[in-house]
């Protein structure tokens, strides 16, 4: 019997493949596989998918380290996220100060990283396609 998994699916409204690219060099993402809505074993629904989008991204997996993250394009341009944050937990404070700033590049900085009372490195940002991420060493907790 299988134990209940979480797992974030992301969608990029039309970005995928530059996103795919992207996460690759920034945090040595491994694409696991990925599949186009042209190349769907059953039909599209009808009035589903936006003008344009036969050859996006229908479904792909990546793995970060041992997670695994599910995205794709989503049916329509400029669907995004919101409302959540993915944490990249890495074991050194080079590794945080490496993926931040490649994570950060064409993105925005929210919080700076720095040492916190449950971490010796700790930042938070906005990537180049909305997603926000926390980047941090982990620490004993107080």
């Amino acid at each position: 019997m299988m134990s209940p998994l979480v797992q974030p699916y992301v969608f990029f409204g039309g970005r995928c493949s530059e996103a795919l690219a992207f996460y690759q060099t920034a945090v040595n993402a491994q694409i696991e596989m990925v599949m186009r809505f042209n190349e769907s074993p059953e039909p599209i629904p009808e009035g589903i998918l936006a003008p344009g989008f036969e050859d996006k991204i229908m479904h792909a997996s990546i793995k970060i380290g041992e997670s695994r993250i599910m995205v794709a394009d989503g049916c329509n341009a400029g669907e995004g996220v919101h409302g959540f944050s993915l944490t990249l937990s890495v074991g050194t404070i080079e590794e945080a100060d490496r993926f931040f700033a490649a994570l950060s590049e064409g993105g925005q900085v929210r919080m700076p990283l720095t040492k916190t009372f449950w971490s010796p490195r700790y930042g938070m940002l906005t990537d180049r396609f909305g997603i926000e991420w926390m980047v941090m060493v982990p620490g004993e907790m107080p």
